[in-house]
């Protein structure tokens, strides 16, 4: 298995250009920094977020991401402010991606019923490559697969990769029940390549979002945390030539929650996504699991886990201007 990987990887390493692509989390407003930077401050209260994947667990170690972020809203800056960090490790520890970011989105009350988040993001990512963990086929023809020799391939010239890379975003929410937000990342598309005589582009990535909180009591707009409900939701991604397409529901029965998506990526279907949560006013917690549904298989690749962690501080104040967006948690 650790052979195919390498091979794998060396594709991609060696190809005229690299397409990227950013890591997909499934409980996305379970990351919502990572989703859109206009929602930083959106819960008001400081909040501190936390996030696990491991995608296609069947390879050992292909796809293992990390998330932490904090973010807050501050009254007399009009404005959410937050702090993440980002870490995707592929083929245990081959390639590793790491990013930390820094935003702040302004909070502007457009009518009684309308409010408009508009976020910026300033990231610094850094990309390495463990030249050492990669097996060529010279090592497969001259010695032990357990103990190769070294190698006579040329590593690139690069082994790490610095960026500077700047994202946007808006959010629009509607009697704190409907929301539509919308977030270009990647907007100066960072060279990205290992080598120096090749150019290759962060392509950016754009993201459209909405969704609706329906109380089976009271209806839109009405309703708590503890009162059963009703979240339908879409999101639509694309990144160079990726396009992807979530749509799905949440049921909120106080105080768990359970979900369903059916995640497509218009070449093909790519999962069918279930998640159980546990959710209080301080914190919550959710598990998902991506069944693949794609020509990959799921008993080839295992699908995919995540969990979310979130805890919500109190905001050390009785009185704001402005009220909390009511996306999901998860």
């Amino acid at each position: 298995m650790r052979i195919k990987l390498s091979l794998f990887l060396l594709m991609i390493l060696t190809a005229n250009a690299v397409f990227a692509q950013d890591a997909s989390f499934s409980q996305y407003y379970g990351n919502p920094m990572y989703l859109n930077p206009a929602l930083a401050g959106s819960k008001i209260c400081p909040r501190l977020t936390l996030n696990y994947r491991n995608q296609w667990p069947a390879i050992p170690s292909t796809y293992v991401t990390y998330s932490a972020s904090y973010d807050q809203f501050i009254d007399v800056i009009s404005g959410g402010v937050a702090l993440m960090v980002v870490s995707d490790n592929q083929g245990d520890g081959m390639i590793t991606n790491t990013s930390a970011s820094a935003m702040y989105s302004f909070r502007l009350n457009l009518s009684k019923n309308l409010t408009m988040n508009t976020g910026i993001q300033a990231s610094y990512i850094q990309n390495k490559l463990n030249w050492n963990k990669f097996i060529f086929e010279d090592q497969l023809l001259w010695g032990d697969i357990n103990n190769p020799p070294p190698t006579q391939e040329s590593p690139p010239d690069r082994m790490n990769i610095g960026m500077v890379d700047f994202s946007a975003g808006m959010l629009f929410g509607y009697r704190e029940s409907m929301y539509f937000g919308v977030a270009a990342h990647h907007m100066n598309q960072p060279d990205n390549s290992y080598y120096s005589t090749s150019n290759s582009k962060l392509d950016m990535k754009l993201t459209a979002h909405a969704g609706a909180l329906i109380s089976i009591r009271d209806g839109l707009g009405g309703g708590d945390i503890e009162d059963m409900s009703l979240s339908p939701n879409i999101m639509y991604q694309q990144q160079g030539k990726f396009h992807q397409l979530n749509l799905g529901m949440y049921l909120n029965i106080y105080p768990m929650v359970i979900g369903a998506w059916f995640r497509h990526n218009f070449e093909n279907s790519d999962a069918v996504i279930g998640l159980i949560g546990f959710q209080h006013a301080k914190f919550k917690v959710g598990y998902s699991y991506d069944f693949t549904t794609s020509q990959l298989t799921n008993s080839a690749t295992h699908g995919a886990h995540e969990i979310s962690f979130a805890w919500q501080f109190d905001c050390g104040q009785k009185t704001f201007k402005h009220k909390a967006i009511k996306c999901p948690r998860f």
